[in-house]
């Protein structure tokens, strides 16, 4: 775990989260089921104007009702209250009640006809001798509002049949304009701007076809997914992100409670600070290989001196640029390995370290190999051994970092692990939003996917929360991301594999189309490298 002393900001305690529930309505529809949304009020003090689903607060007496309600065996008491609550409010806000007779048959428009909904719904079902549908309602989600948001809501969110013969009827008061919708035409909406709304939960709805379909995938009493997004600054205005957005991890690491304080723009000009003894600065060098560009960590403080990770390319301003922020005060320079994006920089920054402060930090790490092309040959002033130890002192917080040897994506890999605070420099080895290039002949699959099991172990062991790659924003869940990258080229693995046996007498080409079906072409000849590192790798292990 980070230590707390060394966070950037103070300490913040989020608002207390309101219980809440939420009711996507559903009827099949030519081309997919559609989902039932209204507007809100614009006059509301949450999500003025958007567009949403009923729903609202849990009251006490949702607590209360549990013996109007249907129920399925083993139904737990907290979902049904969120039912309880979803179905309520559905009728508050819409007219809808999914609700039986005595003997078993749905209401019908004489039924509803005695239902007045400007009064409390449950003394008017018990009189009716009405039982409420909790039992065909599925769960779907579970949202918690961003820390940084002052009114905050803890909200299920729950799925079920729009009852044959009712109609949505806005109340005019909370929700208005009640529409039916595709998934898909509500996202194409709101990508363009004409149907405001929150998060689209809708995504996952694409892939269905119908309603059933839908009910079938959330019969369980667990949600598909739980979130509670977190937020940061891009151009200077809030955007908010989901558990699987790239920018998520690094907002958890430097804004741990959800303040709202990181901006997350890519710039080249000056270190990101990500804790009070890690700063982050981007070489200009983006393109589609490295991304926004190669990340040279800087780790240590003013009073303990400076660990250089990865100086980067030989671009002159972004060596000015380490040089300048650390005052020449580096004591050592690491290179993950030999690639040209991420070892070139390191003699000239030693060299103009030497000049300013009359020290000459070292190059460390390890060198290429007979295998390595051209532009990637590199010699260290030293080799470091795997599991060696780099630390720095400042009298108040150490700062060890432990070497791992991690080759596949080249050779003469390396990852380092900061021990003190759990975090994980991951070179090119595992990177953010992409999966990186194994390129043989330096590049070899298996020698790839091997460390990541270390790796995993490690997370355990040392308590690692986040990744910091070379390429792309901090990743955070570092032991699940890696579980799911080792997963992804395992899948793809088996992909190159079914290629290699409907097509015996194709060959890289022909396999590429097959194997990297979801990958856009464009892609493609990069992606080829890694193909062949996996055909490689089955050869060899059918020969095992």
């Amino acid at each position: 775990m980070v230590r707390p002393t060394l966070q950037l900001h103070p300490p913040y305690t989020a608002p207390a989260a309101r219980p809440a529930a939420t009711l996507l309505l559903l009827r099949d529809a030519p081309g997919g089921p559609e989902v039932l949304m209204t507007r809100r009020s614009p006059a509301a003090s949450f999500l003025p104007g958007a567009f949403v689903f009923p729903g609202g607060r849990v009251d006490t007496a949702d607590h209360e009702a549990h013996d109007l309600a249907s129920t399925r065996p083993g139904q737990a008491a907290e979902p049904l209250t969120h039912a309880l609550a979803a179905l309520r409010e559905s009728f508050e806000e819409l007219g809808i009640l999914l609700a039986l007779r005595a003997d078993g048959t749905p209401l019908d428009a004489s039924d509803l006809a005695r239902l007045d909904r400007t009064r409390p719904l449950y003394p008017q079902v018990r009189a009716l001798g009405l039982r409420l549908a909790a039992a065909e309602l599925r769960l779907l989600a579970h949202w918690v509002t961003d820390r940084s948001i002052p009114k905050r809501f803890d909200t299920t969110f729950l799925l079920a049949r729009m009852p044959e013969g009712q109609q949505a009827v806005a109340d005019d008061a909370e929700q208005f304009e009640p529409l039916w919708l595709r998934a898909a035409d509500a996202l194409e909406r709101h990508a363009a701007d004409r149907l405001p709304m929150i998060f689209p939960t809708l995504r996952w709805l694409t892939q269905f076809t119908n309603v059933d379909a839908v009910l079938a995938a959330c019969t369980e009493d667990q949600p598909r997914w739980v979130s509670c997004p977190r937020a940061g600054y891009v151009g200077g205005q809030v955007q908010r992100y989901m558990e699987h957005d790239p920018p998520y991890g690094e907002l958890a690491l430097v804004c741990p409670d959800g303040q709202l304080e990181h901006a997350l723009d890519w710039q080249h000009e000056r270190p990101v600070p990500l804790l009070r003894h890690l700063h982050r600065l981007t070489a200009p060098n983006a393109n589609v290989m490295t991304g926004p560009g190669t990340n040279s960590y800087i780790v240590g403080t003013a009073a303990s001196g400076y660990i250089v990770i990865d100086p980067g390319p030989l671009l002159k301003d972004h060596i000015d640029r380490l040089l300048a922020f650390t005052a020449g005060r580096i004591t050592t320079i690491v290179c993950t390995h030999s690639h040209p994006d991420h070892s070139p920089a390191a003699p000239p920054l030693a060299q103009a370290c030497a000049r300013l402060t009359g020290h000459t930090p070292p190059v460390l790490g390890l060198a290429s190999a007979a295998t390595a092309r051209a532009h990637s040959h590199f010699t260290p002033d030293r080799a470091l051994g795997d599991g060696e130890r780099l630390t720095l002192r400042d009298g108040v917080h150490p700062i060890t970092l432990r070497v791992v040897h991690t080759p596949g994506h080249a050779a003469n890999h390396l990852c380092l692990i900061l021990e003190e605070d759990g975090l994980l420099f991951s070179g090119d080895h595992i990177l953010n939003g992409s999966t990186t290039i194994i390129d043989p002949p330096d590049g070899d699959m298996s020698a790839y996917l091997d460390p990541l099991d270390r790796l995993a172990l490690a997370c355990e062991q040392d308590r690692i929360e986040f990744i910091l790659p070379a390429h792309g924003h901090v990743i955070g869940e570092a032991a699940q991301a890696i579980a799911r990258l080792k997963a992804h080229r395992l899948r793809r693995e088996a992909k190159v594999l079914a290629a290699m046996r409907a097509f015996p007498q194709g060959g890289p080409d022909e396999w590429l189309s097959f194997a990297y079906n979801d990958t856009p072409q464009a892609l493609w000849p990069l992606a080829r490298r890694s193909l062949l590192a996996h055909v490689q790798r089955i050869e060899q292990m059918a020969m095992l």
